[in-house]
């Protein structure tokens, strides 16, 4: 019941910490590990309701999104890690979906430009293929030319192409 700590040592990149403890009674020593229990705030719905935030749903919205795209996991994980952290920082027991989402999309525009049209086409409900254009135009004003050459272009070159002429017989 009764511990002494010997050492202390931060461990897992910071997110634990390590201590080494020595029992007051019998002299053994033994390690514990120990975290912060960080509680993420509920997810209030667009129709009311409030859910637990789900890391996992919110993985599956990233794979949906990039699927067939050149994105690193690392950098995806990385994403989540950063909305994750921007829900904690809020410091509110509840936040709309509508932030999340938000969340999402900035992050998304970040990694790739065809997953953020992807995600914003169903977050937003886009009813045709102009609210898709609109989109596309609002996101290629905001790109700078270095992340335009980081990235796949969303549209074919508006540049006419070369007809190719065939061979006469």
């Amino acid at each position: 019941m009764e511990t002494k700590v010997i050492d202390s040592r931060l461990a897992n990149d910071g997110e634990m910490v390590r201590r080494r403890r020595e029992c007051l009674a019998c002299a053994e020593r033994f390690t514990t590990y120990e975290s912060a229990e960080l509680v993420m705030p509920r997810i209030v719905k667009r129709d009311g309701s409030r859910v637990p935030f789900d890391e996992e749903k919110l993985r599956s919205g990233f794979r949906k999104a990039l699927e067939r795209r050149p994105v690193d996991t690392e950098k995806v994980e990385n994403a989540i890690i950063n909305i994750k952290r921007n829900l904690r920082a809020t410091g509110d027991r509840e936040i709309s979906s509508e932030i999340l989402g938000g969340l999402v999309m900035d992050e998304l525009r970040e990694l790739d430009d065809v997953a953020y049209v992807r995600f914003a086409s169903v977050y937003r409900s886009f009813d045709d293929v102009q609210a898709f254009r609109e989109e596309i135009d609002r996101l290629e004003k905001q790109l700078s030319n270095a992340d335009r050459r980081q990235q796949i272009s969303l549209l074919p070159d508006d540049q006419p192409k070369q007809k190719r002429q065939r061979p006469r017989d």
